[in-house]
């Protein structure tokens, strides 16, 4: 607990350290999980509090592990591009010097699992989400048709871009796992792409600055509704 402090949220709508960007009221269900969250690159954009209080074997992994992570990502990126028809780079450069943030979870085993949710079903809002579940626990949810499906743990194993998830837990293993976002630079407009607008295919979401839909997604309750459904038109 003495090192957790160190980190922990300290002031109203801080997002990063230990805690839970998304309590809104008392009367909240709450999810059954430890988080540590972090923005990792630019590295500008790192706390000073943060990063060096980590111990020093996670601070050094995690400085490896967010570059490999920041070129896996673009690389992602530009094939997405290249299978799309996207011109131009349109979106990969959005993401030059993009926000890159990391969500660590613990989730404690629990006496009534079925009581309890591990993260509340929901949809991520980033460019792109890189997850590894890193005891190889099972607990990770996506929905399928109405249907929420086990997404089996498998070694050295990353899950790309998740759609509606959630995390549930179990009376005897904790789990853990770590998921590392990617997002556009905090400079650009997010909205529909240029290039695959026609007369016949046109835009049906909102054009919005990078800091406003940031703060947009922090500003609202985990409700198991995609973030996406707020930007249509």
């Amino acid at each position: 607990m003495e090192e957790k402090k160190k980190l922990w949220q300290n002031n109203p709508g801080d997002i990063e350290g230990f805690g839970d960007s998304f309590v809104f009221s008392e009367e909240q269900k709450l999810d059954w999980n430890d988080d540590l969250f972090l923005i990792t690159l630019p590295l500008a954009f790192r706390k000073p509090h943060l990063f060096p209080n980590l111990p020093l074997l996670l601070r050094e992994s995690l400085e490896i592990y967010s570059l490999e992570l920041e070129k896996l990502a673009k690389d992602i990126i530009s094939q997405m591009e290249n299978v799309l028809g996207i011109k131009s780079k349109e979106i990969s450069k959005l993401f030059e010097d993009g926000l890159q943030s990391m969500s660590i979870n613990y989730y404690p085993p629990c006496p009534q699992p079925e009581q309890v949710i591990g993260v509340t079903p929901h949809s991520d809002a980033v460019g792109l989400t890189i997850l590894l579940q890193i005891n190889q626990v099972d607990g990770l949810q996506v929905k399928k048709d109405g249907v929420w499906i086990p997404v089996k743990p498998l070694p050295n194993t990353f899950i790309v871009n998740i759609g509606d998830h959630r995390a549930i837990v179990n009376s005897a293993q904790e789990r853990l796992s770590l998921a590392t976002f990617l997002n556009t630079n905090i400079d650009c407009t997010i909205g529909p792409v240029n290039s695959l607008i026609t007369q016949e295919n046109p835009g049906l979401y909102k054009t919005q600055g990078s800091k406003d839909y940031i703060k947009g997604i922090f500003s609202r309750e985990l409700d198991g509704k995609s973030y996406v459904d707020v930007m249509k038109l």
